[in-house]
């Protein structure tokens, strides 16, 4: 009889032990808990981060064109007019808009200006004007620059670029990136900047009638903008 018994028990045991071994339920339950956690997070943070530098680089885009059609000027009866305007000003920010797509314009916040580097490399701002766009709306809405008219912007400029005697377009765009999910960047967005330098191209230097653009530089008048 004992020994039946520890035979029995003996089975029992081993039957445990197979079945045990056989039930893999638990282990896939615990790796599915480990796994998913890691998954999302490279997937949703493959998405954010995709899209953020997809509008860097749009943002970039539009530095460029901004910077490449002020300076081209604008042409009237067919000659190119060294006078820009604000309608003239606002059809060059709201060409930008067409670059940012699929992305919404609403986050950017673009600003152009000349900048006037004097016979001691000083450089300074000529005129500044910005831009911002409203939700749903099909073109940009010119504002008040937080440039004026005679900021010195010496350190701004790049060595290269200070020539004596010369004029520079200046564009700043930056753009507020905030992730659809927030699952993996703040939701609160990251900032993207970017500028571009472009020398005018028809004209020595562009006016703009709205604008004063003769200020008084650190106590000296400086030269009208010439013309041709």
């Amino acid at each position: 009889m004992k020994a039946i018994s520890m035979s029995r028990i003996w089975l029992r045991a081993r039957q445990s032990a197979v079945s045990l071994w056989c039930d893999h339920n638990a282990i896939a339950a615990t790796e599915f808990a480990v796994i998913v956690p890691l998954m999302l997070v490279m997937f949703f943070g493959t998405i954010e981060y995709s899209s953020g530098v997809a509008v860097d680089r749009k943002s970039s885009l539009v530095a460029r064109t901004l910077s490449d059609l002020t300076s081209q000027s604008w042409y009237q009866n067919g000659a190119p007019v060294q006078n820009l305007t604000d309608s003239v000003m606002t059809n060059v920010f709201t060409a930008t808009m067409a670059i940012l797509q699929p992305y919404a314009a609403t986050p950017a916040q673009e600003r152009v200006s000349e900048i006037y580097v004097d016979s001691t490399k000083t450089a300074w701002i000529q005129w500044s004007r910005a831009a911002t766009f409203a939700a749903g709306a099909t073109q940009a809405t010119l504002t008040t620059s937080s440039r004026s008219p005679g900021d010195n912007v010496t350190t701004l400029v790049p060595a290269a670029l200070l020539v004596k005697q010369t004029y520079l377009i200046l564009s700043e765009v930056s753009y507020l990136y905030q992730p659809t999910i927030g699952y993996v960047m703040a939701p609160s967005g990251v900032t993207l900047a970017d500028s571009a330098y472009t020398r005018p191209r028809q004209f020595a230097c562009l006016s703009y009638t709205s604008i004063s653009s003769l200020p008084n530089f650190a106590g000296v008048t400086q030269p009208a903008c010439p013309t041709p």
